[in-house]
């Protein structure tokens, strides 16, 4: 006699969605970093891991799939074929899920995690501490890396970890999604011991005798002025004494008497009060600096660059105020 057939009523596993898929899209993440940083170190500093510990999800990643995705020597990494397929479909399906559970979570959704923020030095030291900190305490589970720098050139966001900069300046590269946050004026000052008369020039004409401090980022062997109330410009060429991409540095050697210097207004507020500085030509400014946050192009933006665009697009306009103390 025949036994009877039973019919396993256990949940049988998916072919398409394993039980360690979340697993796999971690390794995903891995690769795709591990790609767009350069190399394992880097994307092992960056996910805040080993570089042994990237090395083995790699290694997992390669033998789940069944195929080699990176060519690795001493010096040099390259994608295979199948390792360049790998790397697009995997950008488009963590993107895919990241707004999937963006979307589920909707205006419920809290920014968690680590933010990387490039920001200049003297910009980034005074006035952009306060909204950063309004950042940190609306949204307790995030973390912040604010890294300052004077050159505003981020060649490639990706490959650093970079979610955003705090840029000074025209934004050139059109790769990038510009917010154009606040404009930062710029005066002509000077210490009244270069001025032995007392007399402060008026016009652009008697500033060009004078010796100068250039800020290289912005202007070097030539600076160009604008009268506020007509418009009317002037060019005035110097051989700068010295020059520097540091607006603290300007500050202070300007203080010093060494020259005269152009600058962002509120640099020079606390000096001019207390009477180091004075304005020279003071109906003429060089042109306002626009302030922009910039962030590359992407089908999906966390909430966490979400969240810190809307509390620095609310804070800048007050943050760079002359008046305002940092």
């Amino acid at each position: 006699m025949k036994k009877p057939v039973i019919a396993d009523l256990r949940p049988q596993q998916s072919a398409s969605l394993p039980a360690n898929a979340g697993d796999r899209l971690e390794l995903m993440q891995t690769f795709v970093r591990i790609v767009e940083a350069g190399n394992l170190s880097a994307a092992a500093q960056q996910l805040g891991t080993t570089q042994p510990t990237i090395s083995r999800r790699l290694q997992t990643l390669e033998k789940s799939l069944g195929m080699k995705l990176l060519q690795r020597s001493t010096h040099s990494m390259r994608l295979t074929d199948d390792g360049e397929r790998c790397f697009a479909r995997a950008k488009e399906l963590l993107a895919n899920w990241a707004a999937f559970e963006s979307d589920l979570r909707g205006a419920r959704e809290e920014p968690e995690g680590i933010l990387r923020v490039v920001a200049p030095h003297a910009f980034g030291q005074e006035r952009l501490i306060h909204p950063l900190a309004d950042y940190l305490r609306r949204y307790p589970r995030m973390k912040v890396e604010w890294l300052l720098h004077d050159d505003s050139s981020i060649q490639d966001f990706i490959a650093a970890g970079i979610d955003c900069a705090i840029q000074v300046g025209e934004v050139t590269d059109s790769s990038l999604v510009a917010i154009k946050l606040a404009e930062v004026p710029r005066i002509v000052v000077a210490s009244p011991s270069l001025l032995p008369d007392g007399v402060i020039p008026q016009s652009p004409a008697q500033l060009a005798g004078l010796p100068w401090l250039a800020l290289r980022t912005y202007y070097r062997h030539e600076i160009r002025l604008r009268r506020i109330d007509t418009g009317e410009e002037a060019r005035i060429p110097i051989e700068p004494r010295m020059s520097t991409d540091s607006l603290y540095a300007l500050r202070s050697t300007a203080a010093m008497g060494l020259g005269v210097g152009a600058g962002s207004a509120w640099v020079m507020a606390e000096d001019l009060a207390a009477g180091r500085l004075v304005q020279l030509a003071p109906a003429w400014q060089a042109s306002a600096l626009p302030v922009s946050l910039v962030y590359p192009y992407s089908r999906f933006y966390p909430a966490r660059l979400r969240c810190f665009v809307e509390v620095m697009r609310a804070a800048l306009p007050d943050a760079i105020q002359a008046d305002k103390k940092p």
